[in-house]
């Protein structure tokens, strides 16, 4: 294994009635006043809202709220965000939600110690270094924010997507995850789910060009974990053993565990959706299996053993085309998009998408892995 440091600030609350300790958990850091963030109205009506409030206010903390996060957050929201915690002076931002609602409140947690524009840390003129505390109730498993310093958010008037990457501040300090608030998620959206998972963990096991067994092994069984998991709870949604190691996979896939000892392993298929779901407002998950089979084709020829050791252990196939078609088939399978077509994504707008993407390619400093020819072609393998 190569060197490395691991540091993850984040502490973990997992299982069964957790979230009613909320209030517990951010008393212990010297919370009094909170800015409650979520996305729709259904944990209102859930009742959830209401057994955080209580928790809240048996801890001696007030609160505000700001809902109305939608999947692909906007950076609209983030500015309302800022703007109430700054006239509200509070001390520390609590997601409701999935991963768009922690995204949100990440940058909300930003830029409310920021006296610039908040979509600096996404431009890279400036580095979030500062942030309220943040907190997290995870009602959907898939992006492994609630574990990481990672921001998404799309701007509204350009439809550009960008990331934050915060410095320590950008962890969650306490993060919640009962599977139990997770079983009402759709069938569609933990397909997406799923998917978004096997994209955190293949843009690392198909890109690093050093990845020791041990690392290889780990990724592989949290692929094996969300394959099998997955296809039980499409079955049986109320599954709770199969919900928690969905929940704890997802997780790992993104807390940097996945990372140690390996060498100069990349995140493009996530560089390339961001750019689908801007434009076109499909669900990130949505846009990664439809890329990820066409990415594949492309990055095959640089690592053929991985892709072959992938096709094997997963698939028990021999080729690495046979692992890609098997992959694409078990998207299928699970009810997630494999091709532009079924993203009702036209074929006339493929160099509109190259145009945006070569723009970013060069903002990251990759033009010259990211060339127009290289997007072409994973976008024409997408057909």
């Amino acid at each position: 294994m190569r060197n490395f440091i691991y540091h993850n600030p984040t502490r973990i609350e997992f299982g069964k009635g957790k979230e009613e300790n909320i209030g517990l958990y951010m008393s212990e850091y010297g919370i009094s006043k909170v800015l409650i963030v979520y996305g729709s109205e259904r944990i209102k009506q859930s009742g959830l809202f209401d057994k955080v409030a209580k928790s809240l206010t048996d801890n001696g903390i007030t609160f505000e709220s700001l809902g109305g996060v939608q999947s692909n957050p906007l950076l609209s929201k983030v500015y309302e965000g800022i703007e109430l915690a700054k006239t509200k002076g509070v001390e520390a931002v609590l997601a409701i939600g999935g991963g768009s609602v922690l995204d949100t409140s990440k940058s909300i947690a930003a830029g409310a110690k920021y006296d610039g524009d908040v979509w600096d840390f996404f431009t890279y003129k400036a580095v979030a270094d500062k942030a309220l505390k943040i907190f997290d109730i995870m009602t959907l498993a898939a992006t492994g924010s609630e574990m990481n310093n990672f921001a998404v958010v799309t701007k509204d008037e350009t439809r550009e997507k960008f990331s934050l990457t915060a410095t320590s501040v950008g962890f969650p300090t306490v993060s919640v995850i009962n599977p139990d608030l997770q079983a009402t998620v759709s069938n569609k959206y933990l397909a997406y789910s799923a998917s978004d998972i096997f994209a955190h963990s293949l843009d690392m096991y198909l890109t690093a060009t050093y990845l020791p067994e041990y690392m290889a092994g780990y990724v592989e069984n949290i692929l094996k974990t969300v394959m099998r998991t997955t296809e039980i709870l499409l079955k049986d949604a109320a599954n709770y053993e199969a919900r928690a190691e969905f929940a704890w996979a997802a997780t790992q896939a993104l807390n940097f565990t996945t990372f140690c000892g390996v060498e100069s392993n990349r995140f493009d298929t996530h560089f390339l959706e961001h750019t689908l779901s801007a434009e076109y407002n499909i669900a990130h998950g949505a846009g990664l299996s439809i890329l990820m089979p066409a990415w594949m084709k492309w990055q095959k020829q640089f690592l053929p053993e991985r892709f072959e050791r992938f096709a094997k252990v997963l698939f028990n196939v021999e080729s690495a085309d046979a692992g890609i078609e098997a992959l694409k088939g078990w998207y299928s399978k699970i009810g997630a998009p494999v091709s532009l077509k079924e993203g009702n994504i036209p074929e006339k707008d493929i160099p509109m998408l190259v145009d945006k993407l070569s723009v970013v390619a060069k903002m990251w400093g990759v033009e010259a892995l990211y060339s127009k020819e290289m997007i072409t072609t994973v976008l024409m393998n997408a057909l």
